[in-house]
């Protein structure tokens, strides 16, 4: 049998279910890309406020392309299991996810759904690629942004979403509410505020002074290894449940969330929940990025190419770890000069090494163009200039080239931010050696 509301009885004792009938529970929360990382770290926190008693916080999660986890959500009314892979792996049932949809099919409910009165919240997990960005703000060349201007009530862009979505809620007299990017994007709540206001400008002015006024874009960090299930962490939780789970996600028991004490209408209560709230985000997502992201990468690009498939295994190499470590420690640490990077490599180490964790370095390496212009980008562009050292991330960038080489010396500038490509030495160091790239 499959895991629903009507088989959630028969679940195995040895699975902790929700603590309140998920029937009970109102949807306050919009969220877009209701991916595995969504399902392992926000719908937990927030299946925590529903149990403590408040009832507004359950979610509707939006698939923003394909309805493969929307439709398999929906056939299990929102119920998933969430595997925790620690010393002594535990598994639990999370109802917070009340409704889905899939925006290509249902874009009116999903602009319905921004504009409800009882919605306090917008979550995004997109990706960082999800945001369409240039290097000075939101990309009106790309091809999701051109066709949101031209049919804003079908949106693609999550920009456009939330910028339609915004439209019919002003024009419903809506209250404020608060948006919160959770994607490791630097300033991402800011980014997000600034590109969707860029949107709005293009469409009504009116709406986009509105937007600037009622909504809220705080500044976040979010923090929790979720590997991509698997068919043996599926059959691990359905053997454990006694239950089929179709939607099934594996996460570390290590989870952190940073938001910026900034909010527009309701929210939970975020410290009980074990949320950070701060005045500045920027040092813990500054840690996150630089440090974990940074080095997440590293082991991937380095690790495939070694011939490792998991970042434990990539880890547990003495040359990678070595090099790691040294690029962390005369690279990234000065180049965060008032952070405490040595601690924190050292527990994020330890989160890597976790060996009940099977967390594939192939899946770590998508989008690599992307991820490593905020992950690493920044820091050899701010090395160069101080005269410190860089070659232990440039090492990252030219394994990401061999493993996607470009077809040619348009397409290898393509991939680095303007500043970084000029300087010559930079440039230089980056510029694969292959006689089918010539300027």
């Amino acid at each position: 049998m499959r895991l629903s509301l009507a088989t959630l009885d028969q679940a195995s004792a040895a699975v902790r279910r929700p603590a309140y009938d998920p029937r009970e529970a109102a949807c306050g929360v919009v969220h877009l890309g209701v991916g595995a990382f969504h399902r392992a770290h926000q719908s937990v926190y927030l299946d925590d406020a529903l149990a403590a008693g408040d009832r507004r916080w359950g979610v509707i999660g939006v698939s923003m392309r394909k309805p493969d986890v929307a439709e398999a959500l929906a056939a299990q009314d929102g119920l998933y299991a969430v595997e925790t892979l620690d010393l002594r792996t535990s598994w639990r049932i999370i109802g917070a996810l009340r409704r889905t949809r899939t925006l290509p099919l249902a874009p009116e409910a999903v602009l319905a759904d921004l504009a409800a009165a009882t919605t306090g919240l917008v979550t995004l997990t997109v990706t960082e690629k999800g945001y369409c960005l240039a290097s000075d703000g939101l990309d009106f060349d790309h091809p999701d942004i051109v066709h949101d201007l031209a049919s804003p009530d079908r949106p693609r862009s999550a920009a456009g979403v939330l910028c339609a979505g915004l439209a019919r809620r002003r024009a419903a007299g809506g209250a404020p509410l608060t948006v919160i990017s959770c994607d490791n994007l630097g300033d991402n709540g800011a980014r997000l505020r600034a590109s969707v206001l860029a949107l709005a400008e293009r469409r009504d002015a009116g709406l986009a002074r509105w937007i600037g006024d009622a909504i809220a874009f705080p500044q976040t960090m979010v923090d929790c290894i979720v590997p991509a299930a698997t068919a043996q962490s599926r059959a691990r939780t359905d053997a454990v449940l006694g239950l089929v789970d179709a939607a099934s996600v594996q996460r570390e028991a290590y989870a952190e969330w940073v938001i910026e004490d900034r909010f527009a209408g309701p929210a939970p209560d975020w410290r009980s929940l074990g949320v950070t709230l701060t005045a500045d985000v920027a040092a813990a997502r500054r840690l996150k990025l630089h440090v974990l992201n940074a080095a997440h990468s590293a082991l991937a690009y380095w690790g495939l190419e070694r011939g490792h498939a998991l970042v434990r295994e990539a880890v547990a190499d003495p040359q990678l770890d070595a090099r790691l470590d040294a690029m962390i420690r005369d690279e990234i640490a000065p180049a965060l000069p008032q952070l405490p990077v040595a601690d924190y490599w050292r527990r994020t180490r330890a989160r890597f090494a976790n060996p009940a964790i099977d967390h594939r370095l192939d899946q770590i390496a998508q989008d690599g163009a992307f991820k490593l212009s905020q992950r690493l980008y920044p820091l050899i562009l701010a090395n160069a200039r101080a005269g410190r050292p860089t070659e232990g991330m440039l090492a990252v960038a030219q394994a990401f080239l061999r493993r996607h080489p470009p077809a040619d010396a348009a397409a290898l500038e393509r991939l680095f931010p303007a500043e970084l490509w000029s300087d010559p030495e930079l440039r230089r160091q980056l510029t694969p050696v292959s006689d089918s790239l010539q300027d």
